[in-house]
């Protein structure tokens, strides 16, 4: 016995956790779980069987947080991992460092295949993805009428912008969802005529989410002629529904922030163009103002009676000048007569030629300054009434008309439910009127 060299079971079951740890690397093991516990330390342990053997497996805490599904006995998974052996227990383990569901793997291969299939035929292009209206009046929303992603929806646009929403109810997971989300953008798009479609729903598992990966739904999204928004999942969830959609929305919220404008936006962007065209306003009619003065005192130069009186004063000075040469000269009275009356005739054919000269000129400049005149009064007259045809589409009465009320409390718009409360008295301003009502709910 001194020459045979005995090993500990300690030892044998070291050197097999060696051999097995070095020569084995990491691999995918499909099994179904049985006898799972979740440890209150945070690690999972669990068996993975098939028909003919059983497997021990640990999933640590600081890899199975990643896992977005709940492990439960009898569920069939794909684990990755590295195979070890624990010498106190003496039987191998799988060290787990990560999870899927079986079926997913091939799920999503389907998913990528589909993609591509489509990309190729160009179904992704951005060039020929459809813009969205700036103010949409009618919004289709494609999804189920009682998720929290309509809600959502539905709050945004109240807050943001007034706008009349269509819900088409449809399921948004399991074997009937895509068929029932064709139906309704076929809705929208022959039916109920909207300016923009929502496709949305809230998060999920990539199974929940997977009707959105439909062919015949990619395909009826391409060949709507209404600009859809897709909004499905969360923020880190694509879908093929995302890339064939016009615009794609990292959440439903998001897709109504993108669909509509911001109504206090627009309201103080209004505010503004009313201001510049009142401005406008006034500095067109203070220029023609101007204009008209510079004219009128341009024209009284040239006025027929102001060069008459000139004209009437020079001869005079004359005549006094002929005057006083009579009385230094010695001539005959008769001499001097003829020569009044020859500088006379000559003076007046001079005056009246210069005056009917100056009467064509002033006809000609009153005609100009007419004409000038009428077309700057003409154009402002278009402008104004243009602009102000637009501020009466987009004012806030004319939103009445449609159906929309103003609340006010305390003469101070309501612009959220958190300012109303049990008791107070409102005023809801209407296109014809006001009424007072009590708020008697919370």
């Amino acid at each position: 016995m001194e020459d045979i060299q005995v090993f500990s079971v300690f030892e044998i079951t070291r050197h097999l956790r060696q051999v097995i740890e070095s020569s084995i690397d990491a691999l995918y093991v499909k099994g179904e779980i049985s006898n799972f516990v979740h440890h209150s330390s945070g690690h999972m342990y669990f068996n993975l069987k098939d028909e003919f053997a059983t497997m021990r497996c640990t999933f640590f805490k600081g890899s199975n947080f990643k896992i977005d599904f709940k492990p439960a006995d009898g569920q069939s998974v794909v684990c990755f991992g590295k195979i070890t052996l624990y010498e106190k227990g003496g039987s191998y383990n799988l060290n787990v460092n990560s999870m899927v569901p079986a079926g997913l793997g091939e799920m999503q291969a389907r998913i990528e295949a589909l993609k591509k299939k489509l990309q190729a035929e160009g179904l992704f292009e951005a060039s020929i993805k459809k813009k969205l209206p700036p103010y949409p009046e009618t919004i289709g929303i494609v999804t189920s009428p009682t998720g929290a992603a309509l809600q959502d929806i539905s709050n945004i646009l109240k807050r943001r912008f007034p706008v009349l929403a269509y819900v088409y109810p449809a399921l948004v997971q399991g074997n009937e969802a895509a068929s029932t989300l064709i139906r309704g953008i076929e809705y929208f798009n022959t039916v109920q005529k909207v300016d923009l479609i929502i496709i949305t729903r809230g998060g999920g598992s990539q199974e929940d989410l997977f009707c959105f990966n439909d062919e015949n739904l990619a395909r009826a999204i391409f060949k709507s002629q209404i600009p859809i928004i897709s909004a499905v999942g969360h923020e880190i969830d694509f879908s093929i529904s995302d890339f064939v959609a016009d615009l794609r929305a990292p959440t439903p919220s998001a897709a109504a922030e993108i669909a509509v404008p911001n109504r206090d936006d627009l309201l103080n962007y209004l505010r503004s163009m009313q201001q510049r065209l009142l401005l406008a306003g006034k500095n067109g009619i203070s220029d023609g103002k101007h204009k008209v003065s510079d004219l009128t005192l341009e024209l009284s130069r040239y006025h027929p009676q102001r060069l008459w009186q000139d004209y009437q004063q020079r001869f005079d000075m004359a005549a006094m000048a002929l005057a006083n040469v009579k009385h230094l000269i010695r001539e005959p009275n008769n001499a001097v007569q003829r020569a009044e009356q020859r500088l006379s005739s000559a003076f007046e054919l001079r005056v009246l030629g210069k005056i009917e000269r100056g009467k064509h000129d002033l006809q000609n400049l009153a005609q100009r300054m007419q004409s000038m005149s009428d077309r700057t009064m003409s154009e402002h007259s278009r402008e104004l009434k243009a602009k102000a045809e637009l501020l009466e589409q987009l004012s806030p009465k004319n939103m009445m008309r449609k159906g929309w009320a103003l609340a006010l409390k305390d003469n101070k718009v309501i612009s959220s439910i958190k300012d109303i409360h049990r008791g107070d008295i409102l005023s809801l301003q209407l296109a014809d009127g006001a009424k007072k009502v009590e708020v008697t709910e919370d």
